[in-house]
C-alpha cells in the first residue's frame, strides 16, 4: 500500500499540512499610477511591471524603484486578472498590479507561494461590471497550504528545474525561428530568384476561382474555420465548431479544399495563414479570409504560402489595410501582390528546403516545438502531482 503513495505523500511522509488564508501569512499592497509620459521622461535601469504577461509583464524601464528583495505579484484587473509572477531585485509595479511580502521566511517560501497562487489565484477572479478583477480584499482570503519549509524547498527545486528546461527550449525556438525567417527571406529574394531565371505574377494571376456555399436547402454538417481558428505560432487549424444551415454564421460562407491557402483579412499584419490539409477539404471557412486556390500548373500552393509569410507581403498588407479598430485587405488587394515565380521544378527544389527548416522551428509533430509541448505537459503533471493538497474550507 505504501508503494501507492503519491510523491507528495512521500514528500510529506505523514506530516500534516496547515492551512492558513494568505492575510494571516503574508502583507498585500498596491502598485501606483505609472504614465507612458512617466517612463518617457524617467528612463532608466529598473523594471516596470504592469498587467501584461508577454515580456514578463514589463512595460519599461525607470530611473528609481519603490521595491527591493523578494516578493509575489499579480495583475489586479482585465484580461489578466489572477495571473501571478515572481519577482526579485528593485522594481516597481503600477496600480494594476497587487504585491505580496511573506511576513516570515522561515514558515513559507516565496517560490512555493507563486507555484501555488499560480493554479489557485485564477479560481479567485471575479468580472465586476465585465472587467475581471482580483483585488486585496479577495486576494486575502485564498487559502494557503504550509507544509514543512524543507517540502516547499524540495517542491520548488522540481518545479524551477522543469521551467528552466523548458525556458531554455523557448529561447532556443526564438533562435531558431529568426534563423530560419533569414534563410526564407534569402531563398525568396529576388536576387537569388535572380539566379534561376523566374516571372513576376500577381496572386490573382495565379489562382483559380473558388466558391461559397448556398445554405438553402443545404442539409449537412460543417467544420467552420473563424478568424480564431488558426494558431498564428504553426500556421495549423487548432481549433473548429460543426454548424449547419440552421446556426451558421453570416461570415460563414467559403468552401475551402486541400491544399487551398487561407490568409486572415482582418488584422491582416497578424500574418494568420495556413494551408488547407486533407481533414478540412469540403469544410467552411469565414469570409475573413481570402482563399487561395493555386493554379498547379504555374505556381506550387506552397510557394504561395511561404510568400505570404514574408516581411514583404507583411508591409504590404500594412500600408493597404484600412481601419483603425478592426484594420483590414480586400481580397482582391491581395491578389494585386506580386511574387517572383521561376519553373515549377525550381519551386519544388526551394520548397522543401523551406519544409525541413520550417518543420524544426514551427510543427508540433517533430522538432523544438514538440519537445516544448513534452516538457509543458511534464511540467504541468508535476506541478498538479507535487501541488495536490487536500484543500479546506474557511
Amino acid at each position: 500500500m505504501k508503494n501507492n503513495r503519491t510523491f507528495l505523500e512521500k514528500l510529506l511522509d505523514g506530516v500534516e499540512v496547515e492551512w492558513k488564508p494568505l492575510i494571516k501569512v503574508a502583507s498585500l499592497t498596491r502598485g501606483r499610477v505609472i504614465s507612458k509620459e512617466y517612463l518617457a521622461d524617467h528612463l532608466g535601469d529598473y523594471p516596470v511591471y504592469s498587467s501584461q504577461t508577454v515580456n514578463n509583464g514589463e512595460i519599461g524601464k525607470i530611473n528609481s524603484f519603490d521595491f527591493d528583495g523578494e516578493f509575489v505579484s499579480w495583475t489586479t484587473d482585465g484580461a489578466n486578472a489572477g495571473t501571478v509572477f515572481y519577482r526579485s531585485g528593485k522594481f516597481s509595479i503600477t496600480n494594476v498590479c497587487g504585491l505580496i511580502t511573506i511576513q516570515n521566511n522561515l514558515e513559507l517560501n516565496y517560490k512555493f507561494l507563486f507555484y501555488w497562487l499560480s493554479i489557485e489565484a485564477k479560481n479567485h477572479v471575479y468580472s465586476g461590471m465585465g472587467n475581471p478583477k482580483l483585488m486585496s480584499h479577495q486576494m486575502e482570503k485564498i487559502l494557503i497550504p504550509i507544509p514543512p519549509l524543507s517540502v516547499q524547498t524540495e517542491i520548488v527545486k522540481i518545479l524551477d528545474a522543469l521551467t528552466a528546461l523548458t525556458s531554455e527550449l523557448t529561447s532556443e525556438l526564438i533562435l531558431r525561428r529568426k534563423q530560419y525567417e533569414y534563410y526564407r527571406e534569402k531563398l525568396l529574394s529576388e536576387e537569388e530568384l535572380g539566379k534561376v531565371g523566374f516571372e513576376w505574377k500577381t496572386l490573382e494571376e495565379l489562382v483559380e476561382k473558388t466558391q461559397n456555399i448556398r445554405w438553402q436547402n443545404n442539409t449537412k454538417t460543417y467544420r467552420y474555420i473563424d478568424l480564431t481558428s488558426v494558431d498564428r505560432e504553426n500556421n495549423s487549424i487548432t481549433g473548429t465548431i460543426e454548424i449547419n444551415a440552421l446556426n451558421a454564421p453570416s461570415r460563414a460562407q467559403k468552401i475551402v479544399k486541400e491544399n487551398d491557402i487561407i490568409f486572415a483579412t482582418t488584422r491582416p499584419t497578424q500574418q494568420r495563414i495556413a494551408s488547407i490539409t486533407k481533414e478540412f477539404s469540403g469544410e467552411i471557412a469565414s469570409t475573413g479570409y481570402c482563399v487561395l486556390r493555386a493554379n498547379t500548373d504555374i505556381v506550387l500552393p506552397k510557394w504561395l504560402f511561404y510568400f505570404l509569410s514574408t516581411i514583404n507581403f507583411k508591409n504590404y498588407v500594412e500600408e493597404n489595410q484600412s481601419g483603425s479598430a478592426y484594420p483590414a485587405i480586400s481580397d482582391s488587394k491581395v491578389k494585386e501582390f506580386r511574387i517572383p515565380v521561376p519553373d515549377v521544378t525550381i519551386q519544388q527544389s526551394i520548397i522543401e528546403k523551406l519544409d525541413k527548416f520550417y518543420g524544426l522551428t514551427n510543427s508540433l509533430l517533430h522538432g523544438l516545438p514538440k519537445e516544448i509541448n513534452n516538457r509543458t505537459k511534464q511540467y504541468l503533471y508535476y506541478q498538479k502531482e507535487l501541488l495536490n493538497f487536500k484543500g479546506e474550507d474557511l
